[in-house]
């Protein structure tokens, strides 16, 4: 894993854009200061696997509903219908996702962790902080595969363009008390205004939702603004357990066709890694997968392996082991009582300080930008660092 130094950023520039996670000692020491080195070769393989992978996604989600194991994949049973419903109506777009994958760097093979796909977050830093750090090194911004920001916009527009009788106007919402969440909403924001939409920010419990009128605001007067479209950075199965109230006004908004909700409820069948077995049973000799099964593994053949609950979030509720099937290391979380898939240990590039890299690939309608996430840990969690990159030019090499 080959790795540059590159000077910080201003904290002048986090302060213009208003992304004060970032000015903050935690955000400070989020972002590494380091960059990636990648090659034209692997740079086209992450862009390739992106567009791959997600046509597997969409084949192992048909797969699941039409042979009725929505049961088998954790996700709360008052989502069915909504997830049924905006499967099956193409103005419900999935907006973005981001896919986790391992190895792509140093020979290592590319394999599909999990794929994010209803509350991505590293927005910001994959968009536009890691192109800064370029941009504040005088090195040219085609040597990154970076086009998210762009993307978000062309995505923003497709949503109009499905929606042809609707206002473009979009509500944008996250829980009050995480800032960084505020920033990747902050940036969507951007895009969608520049997509041609009339946008606003409130927290979720700052919405009024209704059954009969939809979604809608209030100002200081009293004053009431409806949006026909609301993204909110807040996981469904959240939605579902905490507030299933709130859920079954949502159910009813969107099949009245009042509101379309961003990302829409199916995305929770890509976000569940049940669907990962789905995915090994369907396409078991695709290179980018890896074995993956509900069945604890049995036999030396099948070690070293990885425990995963289908609903985790941040690297929660994982656990390694080795191989002799015997438990390496694991992680607490608050989701252990899901049910849980065994998917086989994948190599995690490494650096000289031995730590491990897994990359992220962004995916709006095509894959569209690459970061690094980074950890002295095997398991990835929110403690890891994000890592930017730059394409080597393959001429200056020569």
């Amino acid at each position: 894993m080959l790795k540059h130094q590159l000077p910080q950023l201003p904290n002048a520039l986090f302060a213009e854009l208003g992304w004060d996670y970032f000015l903050s000692p935690e955000g400070n020491e989020y972002l590494a200061t380091e960059v990636v080195e990648i090659s034209n070769t692997e740079r086209d393989a992450f862009y390739s696997a992106g567009n791959r992978l997600y046509a597997r996604f969409v084949e192992a989600a048909e797969h699941v509903l039409n042979n009725n194991l929505l049961s088998t994949m954790g996700i709360p049973p008052n989502l069915y219908e909504l997830i049924r419903y905006t499967w099956e109506d193409d103005r419900h777009l999935h907006l973005y996702g981001r896919f986790d994958l391992a190895g792509g760097t140093d020979g290592l093979p590319l394999k599909v962790l999990e794929f994010n796909a209803d509350t991505p977050t590293s927005v910001p830093e994959t968009a536009i902080i890691q192109w800064a750090q370029l941009r504040a090194n005088g090195i040219p911004e085609d040597r990154q595969f970076n086009f998210v920001y762009e993307a978000l916009v062309d995505n923003f527009k497709r949503l109009k363009e499905l929606n042809p009788g609707r206002e473009a106007a979009i509500l944008f919402s996250t829980l009050k008390g995480a800032p960084e969440d505020d920033h990747n909403t902050q940036l969507l924001q951007t895009a969608a205004r520049e997509a041609g939409f009339e946008t606003a920010f409130r927290y979720v419990d700052e919405v009024i939702f209704s059954e009969i009128n939809g979604i809608f605001i209030t100002d200081e007067e009293d004053n009431t603004t409806q949006f026909p479209f609301w993204f909110k950075l807040i996981p469904w199965e959240y939605i579902a357990l905490d507030e299933p109230e709130l859920l079954r006004l949502l159910t009813k908004i969107v099949t009245r066709g009042l509101a379309v909700v961003l990302n829409p409820a199916y995305t929770m069948l890509f976000q569940s890694k049940a669907i990962l077995a789905y995915l090994w049973e369907l396409q078991p000799h695709d290179p980018l997968l890896l074995k993956c099964s509900f069945k604890e593994p049995f036999g030396r053949e099948n070690y070293p392996f990885v425990e995963k609950v289908v609903l985790g979030r941040e690297g929660a509720n994982v656990a390694i082991f080795d191989e002799d099937g015997l438990p390496e290391t694991a992680t607490n979380g608050d989701y252990g009582d899901q049910i849980k898939v065994y998917q086989s240990l994948a190599q995690l590039s490494r650096d000289d300080d031995g730590q491990y890299y897994q990359a992220g690939v962004f995916f709006a309608y095509e894959a569209c930008g690459l970061g690094f996430r980074r950890s002295p840990n095997r398991i990835i969690d929110n403690g890891a660092q994000f890592v930017g990159h730059w394409v080597r030019d393959e001429v200056e090499m020569k």
